[in-house]
């Protein structure tokens, strides 16, 4: 028989009757936060810049800095610890933790860099690593074509081995040589933004141009330039332009090379729609991975305000490790200073964004092309292209070819192409055997499909695969295929919102069910993979699956 019995309870604290509830904020670590923050506005769409300021400058998030910064932005605790504790680049300290050690070194743990051999890397830094020194697995920061790669403190390290790494001395970014401003103007750089704003162009003239031109978002949707600009502009009120630097698909880094080489002509290109289409202020979205480049557009955006030339306001943000801040939606809430959590639609961002207010959002690449379109002509872009596939492409190329890199090629160029006469061949020793066309959620296809062409929609979009943000990884006969879909996999875990259900639980379930010993369940993983499309928020649980269907329609030789 059930009986009562007394459960003791640890005795509580009892609190001060003439303080509130909850954790106090001491007055030296008010100080000296708001010290830490020095002229930054206290908003609450700049708690995620607050953030970094306070990490940057103590290592760490202390929950006495964090209680200190809710009271400086007058938010909740709740409310600022729920932001830290989000994102992979904050190091939320509770109350009797130790803090990270004093330096960490990132490894890049993504596919391009597995093929590469960073997991003896890892393990041989972990290794001879002292107390001080953190070694901290992370997915892809965009620099695949010199994999393997590890960033020690800000600085890259390419082609990274243990003496390479361990032989850095200055952690701070290293900023490339790149185009600077007066470089930029001497090449008649901001003549179309002059034209612009003298009205010798009109802003239906470049409207018309663009969607003449077929120019796509090239971040991953696809979406015609010109048609997202109509709509935007045709909303009513105060509008807003986001640009998304947050390349965060394993494979991807052409957003980074143009960036550390041509910024101007982005910013120019992102002036000039922003002009067209009506909007109040940029908001420039960069990937923390991408520090050199953080300083880079810090600089020249500067310049640009001291030009002379009347540009509209430009704000950068500064990510912090969160690959689903690539979804547009996800990527506003970040800006807002929330955590990056993709919204239902509809409503879409062009009518209900950023702030609450019609947003035009773009990819770095796309706002590249628009001063050649507009200063070179419609069928100048458009004759750059395969027959069908209008205007330029930069393709990332990583894996197994002679020579990785950023490939600028015609929209519609093949993986075949790519590899044999852009890449100079696949790497010694190594045959061509499969690719992916887009990154890690874009699929797996087989060489024989090589000669599709690599562009939205189409017959890549008939086998299941799409081609993204043009992040093209070969794999060589070398490579199993089952290992790199549980690499991908790994990745779309770890980088789950953990919103959805579907997305949160389904790519955990998945990564399980492809570790399992014995036969994989292909009935279990196929009810798997319908159940993450169809009810999924976003398109991170929607195109996980990609690589796993792939590998049971193309590679089964392999399972």
């Amino acid at each position: 028989m059930a009986t009562n019995t007394l459960i003791d309870r640890p005795a509580k604290a009892k609190r001060k009757a003439h303080l509130p509830k909850g954790r106090q904020v001491q007055q030296a670590n008010l100080a000296t936060v708001s010290d830490i923050l020095g002229d930054l506005p206290r908003r609450k769409d700049l708690l995620i810049e607050a953030l970094h300021l306070i990490q940057d400058d103590q290592g760490c998030l202390s929950a006495p800095s964090l209680a200190a910064l809710a009271e400086l932005l007058r938010l909740s605790q709740v409310e600022v610890y729920e932001v830290a504790s989000f994102y992979h680049h904050f190091d939320v300290v509770k109350e009797g933790q130790t803090p990270p050690p004093a330096l960490t070194i990132r490894v890049c743990d993504s596919l391009s860099c597995m093929l590469a051999g960073t997991e003896k890397l890892i393990a041989q830094l972990e290794t001879e690593a002292s107390d001080d020194v953190r070694i901290q697995r992370v997915p892809c920061i965009g620099r695949c074509a010199t994999a393997p790669v590890a960033q020690v403190g800000q600085r890259a390290v390419e082609h990274a081995t243990s003496e390479t790494v361990w032989s850095v001395k200055d952690i701070t970014p290293e900023i490339p040589d790149y185009q600077k401003l007066e470089d930029y103007r001497r090449g008649r750089g901001y003549a179309v933004l002059n034209s612009l704003i003298d009205d010798k162009l009109t802003a239906e003239k470049v409207i018309e141009m663009m969607s003449d031109a077929g120019l796509r978002g090239l971040g991953g949707a696809g979406f015609p330039a010109g048609r997202k600009w109509s709509i935007v502009k045709s909303q009513s009120g105060l509008r807003y332009m986001t640009i998304n630097g947050d390349e965060g698909e394993p494979g991807t880094f052409k957003d980074r090379h143009w960036l550390e080489r041509q910024p101007h002509k982005m910013l120019e290109g992102a002036q000039i729609a922003a002009r067209v289409v009506g909007c109040e202020r940029i908001y420039i979205y960069m990937r923390d991975e991408y520090p050199a480049i953080i300083e880079i557009l810090k600089r020249e955006i500067d310049q640009l305000r001291l030009s002379g030339i009347d540009i509209i306001p430009m704000e950068i943000r500064r990510g912090a490790g969160a690959y689903i801040c690539g979804e547009e939606s996800a990527m506003l809430e970040s800006i807002e200073g929330k955590r990056g959590l993709p919204r239902h639609r509809p409503p879409y961002i062009a009518e209900v964004g950023l702030f609450g207010r019609p947003t035009l959002n773009h990819n770095v690449e796309t706002l590249f092309w628009v001063p050649d379109i507009l200063s070179k002509g419609v069928d100048w872009f458009r004759a750059q292209g395969k027959p069908g596939h209008p205007g330029f492409r930069s393709y990332s190329i990583s894996g197994r070819v002679k020579n990785p890199g950023v490939v600028v090629a015609p929209a519609g160029t093949t993986a075949l192409e790519l590899v044999n006469d852009y890449c100079g061949g696949m790497a010694e020793g190594h045959s061509f055997k499969a690719y992916l066309p887009g990154g890690a959620s874009g699929g797996i296809l087989p060489a024989s499909l090589g000669k599709i062409p690599l562009d939205f929609g189409g017959q890549l979009a008939e086998e299941g695969a799409f081609v993204g943000s043009h992040a093209v990884v070969i794999l060589s006969d070398q490579d199993n295929i089952k290992d790199a879909v549980i690499n991908l996999m790994n990745f779309f875990e770890h980088e789950s919102c953990g919103q959805c259900t579907p997305c949160r639980a389904g790519t955990e379930k998945m990564v399980k069910l492809l570790n399992a010993p014995g036969p994989l369940d292909e009935p279990v993983i196929q009810e798997l993979e319908r159940l993450m499309r169809d009810a999924s928020i976003c398109g991170l649980g929607q195109a996980a699956p990609n690589p796993v269907a792939h590998l049971f329609k193309h590679f089964r030789d392999e399972l």
